[in-house]
């Protein structure tokens, strides 16, 4: 994995929730991750294609992400609903793009699809490559989410 890709998504991610939901965001420490096991209690995940294909993934913890959408919405959000699935839709949406855009300045077209979200305590984020997954975990004020990303380049 290019190392360059981590970085636009810590970069990504932490622009897109200081600007659309007024929340720090400070990546950790990323690491290979060795199972299929979610982070959070609500996930997105989205399909890349391109010069390097995979997927990538983005998990909340239900405190992180109600009190996110509560700082968009300007209201508290008590637990993880529809409203709150469909952010995190759009959040993942919005955090794949800027991050697809800065790896594009150095060159490098990825595509992606439609973020799927799924809910639910334990549930499983299967990633779409046998390439190692690298999670990158972020702390809010309001709680922690994760990154996924698992990518592999195009075979030509």
């Amino acid at each position: 994995m290019d190392q360059r890709f981590i970085e636009a998504f810590k970069s990504s991610a932490a622009s897109v929730l200081g600007s659309m939901a007024f929340t720090q965001a400070t990546a950790g420490v990323h690491y290979v991750k060795q199972d299929e096991q979610s982070t959070g209690d609500v996930s997105a995940i989205v399909g890349l294609t391109g010069q390097w294909e995979g997927s990538l993934s983005v998990s909340f913890a239900e405190a992180c992400i109600c009190g996110v959408v509560g700082n968009m919405f300007g209201e508290e959000i008590p637990a993880i609903n529809d409203e709150v699935e469909d952010a995190v839709g759009e959040l993942t949406n919005i955090i794949s793009g800027d991050a697809r855009r800065r790896i594009a300045e150095l060159g490098v077209i990825i595509e992606g699809a439609v973020p799927l979200v799924v809910a639910g305590k334990g549930h499983r984020v299967r990633h779409m490559t046998s390439a190692p997954i690298w999670a990158i975990p972020f702390e809010t004020p309001v709680g922690g989410f994760v990154i996924e990303l698992c990518l592999t380049p195009a075979a030509l």
